[in-house]
């Protein structure tokens, strides 16, 4: 069995829920779904569908890099959404970083999350090599 490592945003939810914001396992990375949140935990992209969007995707990509990863070893996104009329706006941000990679993928419209101002949660998976 390859050797698992936990990768944890610092974040309190995580002891308190228990989870990691991404577990690797040999060559393959699953990132939790991530929301629009900086590191001081403020809401990035009040109202804004395409905003939030961008914001978690470069905020996946951090976690990416920390454990070794790129975006080019993306080869799954699932994004839940508030309100799937805002798909176009959602998926001209996923676009913008996944256009020449092309992950399978998902979009799936969902009551909501756990903060009403969360419009947009994502989670990857990759797989290096």
């Amino acid at each position: 069995m390859e050797k698992r490592i936990n990768y944890s945003s610092g974040a309190k939810w995580e002891d308190i829920v228990g989870y990691s914001r991404a577990v690797q396992i040999g060559n393959l990375l699953e990132v939790s779904g991530t929301v629009a949140t900086d590191d001081a935990g403020a809401l990035v992209g009040k109202n804004d569908f395409y905003a939030q969007t961008k914001f978690i995707i470069q905020k996946i990509e951090k976690v990416l890099k920390r454990a070794g990863f790129e975006l080019t070893d993306v080869i799954r996104t699932r994004t839940f959404v508030t309100d799937i009329s805002h798909w176009e706006e959602v998926g001209k941000a996923h676009g913008e970083f996944f256009k020449d990679i092309k992950p399978v993928t998902s979009m799936i419209e969902i009551k909501g999350l756990i903060d009403a101002d969360f419009l947009v949660e994502i989670e990857v998976s990759a797989v290096k090599g």
